[in-house]
């Protein structure tokens, strides 16, 4: 079973990133600061940065560990002024899953969410709301993995674990009387 690499930001005027289990990126301050790390980032992961996937990755990992849409990404490259178009939000985050930068969430046929943290955890879907909450690994055991077919292996197993909030008892239309005097 293959596990998933997580970047570690080297401090602020170093130009190379390393891989390590941490699950988040090292605090750095500044905007400047960000586009050195990202720019590291992806050429650590051998990838080209250009100014878009700079720009993309700027706005994806300044935040810390997050869940995002490609739709969510280019609302907020939009209200940057960065000038992309969604197919290329689509393309960037395809690729930073492809190399290990990502991690892709696939909550049901149409909702995909892209998470910031690429170490090895679940996640808990909020129905209603549509928002991704982690678990941690410790925290979900599987019994026995399905042998994979031949010529196959399990490159990660995810649990997606659908939850909605309590009713009240009002709102689910439960009425209590009040007993006889």
């Amino acid at each position: 079973m293959t596990t998933s690499r997580t970047m570690v930001f080297a401090p602020v005027g170093q130009e190379s990133a390393q891989s390590a289990p941490a699950s988040a990126p090292g605090q750095a301050g500044g905007n400047g600061s960000w586009v050195r790390n990202v720019k590291a980032m992806l050429r650590g992961a051998g990838l080209r940065p250009t100014r878009q996937r700079i720009a993309l990755g700027t706005l994806l990992f300044g935040k810390g560990d997050r869940h995002v849409t490609a739709e969510m990404l280019y609302e907020e490259a939009s209200n940057a002024n960065l000038p992309v178009s969604l197919a290329t939000v689509y393309n960037a985050l395809h690729q930073f899953t492809d190399l290990g930068l990502l991690r892709q969430v696939a909550v049901d046929g149409s909702k995909t969410y892209f998470d910031t943290n690429a170490s090895l955890h679940h996640h808990y879907f909020v129905e209603g709301e549509n928002a991704l909450l982690d678990i941690p690994d410790s925290e979900v055991v599987l019994g026995r993995p399905p042998t994979p077919p031949e010529g196959y292996e399990i490159a990660r197993i995810d649990v997606v674990v659908r939850l909605r909030r309590k009713r009240s008892d009002q709102e689910s239309g439960i009425r209590h009387q009040k007993p006889d005097p």
